[in-house]
């Protein structure tokens, strides 16, 4: 099981940094049909996206292709928000969770396929707006195990005009907030199992350097086709758990 968590680490860590996800969309899926509950899953995705958002924000930076000021807008504003995911997990059945998970694939899935690749209008920058967004994806994101960025992604280009780029690579500073509250929020909860989390984690550095560099480089039309496949395979994937019981 330690190879196959670290390749799988690797796997998510490239998509992370390519997509600018957390890795969470591809990792508690995965996870569950490996064996693990779906409230393990989450836990140890969390885990996973404090490795991978860290590096791959850094690597980002260094090819400046990030800007710290709307990242770390949001990002507060997730980390805030995630702080009341441990509360909703433990209350709640594990198929509400799985559920809302298939339902937030679709619906970004959704707006993501209505959205143009090139910004139609100037982004939109209010401090305040972004904070809010980033309290709301945060508080939800991290409740069903992601980082946040399968929401945040679709929102920041298809509602605030961001370029794909850009929002991406925004998206992945702000895991690194949702990602490190939803890490102390679980905690606190005795949601993590730690030693597959830092398994996955340490595969994951690897991946996400890769998937970092390939991103800036895609055409955007590109890039945003393979982010709507993907979409559409995880989406698959959880309803055919949900549908055949979890």
């Amino acid at each position: 099981m330690f190879i196959v968590l670290l390749i799988l680490g690797a796997i998510v860590g490239f998509a992370s940094g390519f997509f600018g996800i957390g890795g969470g969309t591809i990792l508690v899926p995965s996870l569950i049909y490996l064996g693990y509950s779906v409230k393990t899953a989450i836990g140890v995705s969390i885990i996973l996206m404090v490795f991978s958002s860290v590096f791959g924000s850094f690597v980002n930076y260094k090819n400046q292709m990030l800007r710290l000021q709307h990242g770390i807008t949001l990002g507060l504003g997730g980390f805030l928000g995630a702080q009341f995911s441990g509360y909703i997990v433990s209350h709640l059945p594990s198929w509400v969770l799985l559920a809302f998970f298939a339902l937030s694939l679709l619906g970004s899935l959704y707006k993501f396929f209505k959205a143009p690749p090139e910004p139609v209008a100037p982004p939109n920058e209010s401090k305040i707006l972004l904070f809010f967004v980033g309290f709301f994806v945060g508080m939800i994101a991290i409740s069903i195990g992601i980082g946040g960025a399968l929401f945040l992604t679709p929102i920041m280009v298809g509602f605030l005009h961001f370029d794909i780029k850009r929002a991406v690579s925004t998206s992945l500073l702000f895991v690194v907030f949702s990602s490190v509250s939803g890490l102390i929020s679980f905690s606190m909860h005795g949601l993590m199992d730690y030693r597959s989390g830092v398994i996955l984690g340490c595969g994951s550095l690897v991946g996400v350097y890769f998937g970092a560099k390939r991103s800036h480089i895609i055409r955007r039309d590109l890039q945003k086709k393979l982010l709507m496949i993907l979409y559409v395979v995880l989406f698959a994937l959880t309803l055919n758990k949900l549908l055949t019981g979890i």
